[in-house]
Formats: structure tokens, sequence, C-alpha cells
């Protein structure tokens, strides 16, 4: 008996910009350890290329030709953002390998899945690449999760920095709620409280910007006061996570204090929402995080969280003052604590 999907494939490592970027290839070597450690059985799953039709839902037709046009080529597109030779095809298999998740938990047997792909994603805007992203993979995964009649999906985001790309691709869209937890002020630069979506989406964008120098009291207090309830009420038919790891003490490119216990409380507690509301479909896919002990170890714990629903029970923090900026404003869109 198989415990969770696993996406996995040694193309993505084939994307690569030279021994001195933080996005590594070795960032999947720790991934994979982390996935072995946990000892859980995982039913494989091979990733696909996603079609112009499946990218489309949230990239424009010219952006999706330009990248296919630097197939080939190895170049950096702004001073953090680089393709090599493969790095096109390989965005497109990640973006795919991140639909067949989606496509693997609504039709399969099994209902939690982690997905190691690269580059990362949510960053990536509709027109543009940057912040080490080029396809925003968790966005084409949850307008396809749409397309495919789900009539809810959740994005959480714990990546330290903000997933700019991913909020504006459903910043108008009630379907899709999009929450954020995320150093402030910090790259790349958008994630205020009070981005909350617009027209019909207001509301569903939840943003919980946080001073550098947090650590698991504020998360939980974040978790606790206003991402949970929230997702309570919106009652999601897929749960899936942004995991990113830079939220870590160890992270060289950030300032917050996470530690490992952190992301598996915090997998565990969206798990619960995700058996609450979602049957249970829940899937990690991978973001950021640039320490290597850092990663292996908090994907460890996060993996464990949603797969086996076990986590240690972290500090409480509710009275953190950007807490408590956060849930006045969710509390206008939201019945939250009433």
């Amino acid at each position: 008996m198989k415990d969770a999907v696993l996406l996995s494939d040694p193309r993505f490592f084939q994307h690569r910009a030279g021994a001195y970027h933080p996005e590594r290839p070795e960032r999947l070597d720790a991934a994979r350890a982390a996935v072995e450690q946990s000892r859980l059985a995982f039913m494989p799953l091979e990733p696909r290329l996603a079609t112009a039709e499946e990218l489309a839902r949230v990239h424009t037709p010219a952006f999706v030709e330009w990248l296919a046009s630097m197939e080939g080529k190895q170049a950096f597109i702004d001073a953090d953002t680089f393709v090599s030779p493969r790095s096109a095809e390989i965005a497109r298999l990640a973006a795919g390998g991140t639909v067949a998740m989606v496509d693997a938990l609504v039709d399969g047997p099994l209902r939690r899945g982690v997905a190691l792909v690269r580059p990362p994603g949510h960053h990536a805007r509709a027109d543009q690449a940057m912040g080490f992203c080029l396809l925003n993979n968790v966005a084409v995964a949850a307008a396809h999760a749409r397309a495919r009649g789900l009539g809810r999906v959740a994005i959480i985001d714990w990546d330290v920095h903000h997933g700019n790309g991913t909020q504006e691709m459903f910043y108008d869209d009630p379907s899709v709620l999009y929450v954020s937890t995320h150093q402030f002020p910090f790259y790349p630069g958008t994630g205020a409280v009070l981005e909350t979506g617009t027209g019909e989406g207001t509301g569903h964008t939840v943003n919980v910007p946080l001073t550098a120098g947090g650590g698991d009291g504020v998360f939980r207090g974040a978790f606790e006061r206003i991402i949970l309830p929230v997702l309570d009420e919106f009652a999601p038919d897929l749960v899936l996570v942004s995991a990113g790891f830079d939220a870590s003490a160890r992270d060289p490119l950030a300032e917050m204090t996470l530690t490992a216990d952190a992301f598996g409380w915090m997998a565990r507690e969206l798990r619960r929402v995700a058996d609450r509301h979602a049957g249970g479909r829940i899937a990690l896919v991978l973001e950021g995080g640039y320490d290597l002990i850092a990663l292996e170890t908090g994907l460890l714990a996060a993996t464990r969280g949603i797969v086996e629903g076990v986590g240690i029970d972290i500090p409480r923090d509710v009275d953190a003052a950007d807490i408590g900026r956060a849930q006045a404003v969710a509390e206008r869109a939201w019945k939250i604590h009433q």
C-alpha cells in the first residue's frame, strides 16, 4: 500500500546557472534525501511537458513563445534569473509535472503528493520570468484543477518571498484563494497586507507580511488566527502548498528564523484542512530554500506532516503586531473569530 504520490525526475537537474547560483541542482539531492529519510512508500509519478493550452491559462501566448525561443541558449534574463540550453524544456516539465500531480490526486486512490520540481515558479508572472522562476508551476496546476471542474482551489505559500506572480494571476478570481506568509519588506516588494484582490476576487488574496526575525511562534499565530479560519470558511476542493524552505533560520538569502518543526506543524495543519474539505487532496510543490540542510530537514518534516499527519507542536505567539494587522484586514472579507 502506497502512502503518497512523489513526482521527481533527473531531468530537473539539467537547468543550470553555474556553481555559485543559489538555485542549483544540488537542491534536488537534498530534497530526494528528505523523502528517502521519511521511510514512506511513494507511488512514483513521471512528469510530462505542459501543453500550450495549459500554460495559456495563466501565461500570455507571447511569453510562452519567448520562452520557447530561449531553447538552446545560455543567458541571464535579469540579475537573478537564468536559462541554460535545456531550461525552457525543463520549465515546461516542471509545470506539466505539477499538472500531472493534480490529475493523480483527483483521479487516483492517493490524496497526498510531493512534487520535487525546479526551476521554482511563484515569482513568474503572466508575461515575465523573474526571481529564479520561468513558469508558474503552482498557478498552472491550480488553473488546471479549475478546468478539471474543481470549484475552489487554495494555494498556501510559505516561501520567505512573496509569490507576486501567483497573486497576480488570481487577483480577481474568487475560485482561487491565495494565502502568503513572507518576510516584509523584502524581495520582490509585493505582498503588503492591503493587497487583498480586486473585483469578485476581493478578499481571496490574504497576505500576512512578517517582520524579519520572526520564528515558529509568529507563524503558528498567523495560522491559528488568520490562515486556518480563512481556509475553513473558503472550504477548498484542493490544497496546493508553494513549499519554500527559505524562511529557515539557516537560509542565506533571508532573515526569518523557522525551525524544521515549524514546517512539519504547518503541513500537518494544512493536511487537516484538506481532510475536512478537499477529500484529503493536498500537494507540496517545491519552491525556494537555499541552505541544503534546512531544505532537507524542512522538507522531511513537511512531508511527514502532510502524509502521516504528524508534527511537533511549536510555540505560539498570537500577540505579534504583524498578525494583528493582517487579521484586521482579513476580517473585512472573512467571518473569522466572529
